[in-house]
């Protein structure tokens, strides 16, 4: 695990320069907002969260399934990952963020994750 990156994650980068193909500019790891949110659009008012299915428990995703090894280990650290992802999102919300996650599995199907986001930021 300890070769599992937090930030310039392929995702990540694939999020990043789709938004900057559609114009919008952002900061990275705000660090002044709670959970150092992946992409920072200030703009808008707007935080951009790119999770892994994996990590982060997407439901119903066939990329989220539960390691037959360890499986009280695993079991915890996706506990912990999904509460700590509902409290900072509360948070950035008391806070007056908007908070959009994109699945890592939204990225198979760019043009359908682009109007999602378009419709999103439409000006």
């Amino acid at each position: 695990m300890s070769r599992i990156r937090g930030r310039d994650t392929e995702p990540e980068l694939q999020v990043r320069s789709l938004l900057h193909s559609m114009g919008l500019r952002f900061r990275l790891h705000g660090k002044e907002l709670p959970g150092r949110p992946d992409i920072v659009l200030a703009g808008h008012r707007t935080v951009v969260l790119v999770h892994g299915c994996f990590w982060h428990r997407h439901l119903g995703c066939k990329f989220a399934y539960i390691p037959k090894t360890r499986v009280p280990f695993w079991s915890r650290k996706f506990n912990e990952n999904v509460d700590r992802d509902k409290v900072q999102g509360a948070l950035l919300n008391r806070m007056g963020w908007r908070t959009v996650v994109v699945w890592e599995c939204e990225l198979r199907d760019s043009s359908k994750l682009m109007r999602r986001l378009d419709r999103l930021f439409r000006r």
